[in-house]
Order: C-alpha cells, then structure tokens, then sequence
C-alpha cells in the first residue's frame, strides 16, 4: 500500500487535525519513508531501541503512541540523531498519535482496556480542551477485587489509593498519567479512576475528594490502542504488524 494513503487513512481515521494535544505531541506523520508500506511494527514510543527492533523486524512504517519530540528539543544531535540516522538510513517512516488514540470510542486506549476488562463504556470522560479523551464504565466490585483484576488484565502491579468507599460503582478510565482528571471524576458522580500514574500529592488529592484511584503504569495501560490500531490496519489493509515491547516499569 502507498504510505501516502494509509497516512491519509490514518488522518481520518483518528481525527489527528481536529483534535487538541500537548504542542510536543506533532500527531501524524513525524518522519517521511519508503513509498510502499508492506508491514508495520507499533509501539507505545518511539525509543531508540524501538526503532531499531522496528527495522530489524523489515517494517515500512512505525506507529507510537508518543512520538520524537515530547521534550521540546529539535536539534539532530545526540540520541535525536541517531534515532534520525536511523529513519532516515533504514527508509523506516514513523506517525505519532497521543490523544486521538488515547480517545478513540473503537481502537483508542481508554476503550480497548475498558472492554478488555470486561467491562462497556457507558459514556466518555476526562476534558481535554474540548474533546473527552476517556470513558467510564458501570461496575459492582469492592476496590481490592477491582485492583486484583486489574492486575491480571495489565499483567503488572497496580496501586490502589482507597480515598473512596469500598464497593465500587461506576469507574472513569484515562490512561497514561491523568491522575489530574480526579476531581472531574467527583464531580461527574463517579467513585473511582482508573490511570496510569500520578505525582506524590495526588495521594492526599484523592483521600481528600473521596475518590478510589488505581495507578495501573503508564506503559501498561497504553499498550491497547497502537495494538487495536495495527489489527485494525490489517483486518482492512492485509498489511502484517508486530507489537515492539519495550516497557518501562513506570
């Protein structure tokens, strides 16, 4: 498939150019390739080492979730050249999308792992600008079983902070490290969150709103939605994908 149009696809498909983000997300296409996409490789970010393994594995086009230029710094030298040498030298093109795949209601993040724990969206949730980045779903747990399951569905640790009761009914869910979104969730009537991560203070934050909030590690709770995008690319395109694993324990 030309990239030119899976790129366009994808534009469309995530709404890159309606959606509002962080000014170093750059979503969509960050690093032009070959012209032809025959495989590609997904990822949570665009590390160095993904790179490398995503070239390694023969793919045209590698999709992440967060892209090359979160800190600000554009100049191609150190480890940004070397991951551009390696772009550029290896035809390699790489599309970045943070919050449209945070958002999605089929492939996005915060659906994919709802669903994944069994669970429906009821509605969207979590205000960025003016779009809802997550979702938040109907449950009937106490707050250990919700964590212990969660466990098993991220197959990693998870914090829970019980600011909240213990019966458990209705739970907002934004990946990464929206722990901020907390007190949105009190006032949208919900009793617990469902996140990544979250500083030091959100601790008393969420003991003093009488909020249940489960720190779940960014990484693994955005692993779903470049997975969900790439079957999704094949299920339409018969373009072949793998999953580059590089996780970081936060």
């Amino acid at each position: 498939m030309k990239l030119e149009s899976l790129i366009q696809y994808l534009d469309s498909y995530l709404d890159i150019k309606g959606f509002p983000d962080y000014s170093g997300a750059h979503n969509g296409l960050q690093a032009d390739g070959k012209a032809e996409v025959a495989r590609v490789a997904v990822a949570v970010d665009a590390s160095e080492r993904v790179i490398r393994q995503a070239v390694d594995a023969g793919a045209d086009l590698l999709i992440v979730h967060h892209g090359l230029f979160w800190d600000g710094n554009l100049r191609l030298t150190g480890r940004r050249y070397r991951k551009a040498k390696l772009l550029l030298d290896s035809g390699l093109a790489l599309y970045s999308a943070h919050l449209p795949l945070d958002a999605h209601p089929e492939v996005g993040n915060c659906a994919v792992l709802c669903r994944a724990l069994g669970w429906e969206p009821v509605g969207p949730f979590g205000s960025y600008g003016d779009r809802q980045i997550g979702c938040w779903a109907e449950v009937d747990s106490s707050a250990e079983e919700l964590r212990s399951h969660l466990s098993e569905v991220v197959q990693g640790p998870v914090r829970l902070i019980q600011g909240g009761q213990d019966r458990i009914h209705r739970v907002g869910i934004v990946t990464g490290g929206a722990a901020g979104m907390m007190g949105e969730a009190t006032e949208e009537g919900l009793d617990s969150l469902v996140t990544g991560e979250g500083a030091h203070h959100t601790y008393q934050d969420a003991m003093e709103l009488g909020v249940n909030v489960f720190y779940a590690g960014h990484y693994a709770t955005e692993v779903w939605g470049v997975r969900a995008l790439a079957a999704h690319i094949e299920d339409r395109f018969s373009i072949p994908w793998s999953f580059v694993d590089d996780p970081s324990g936060l």
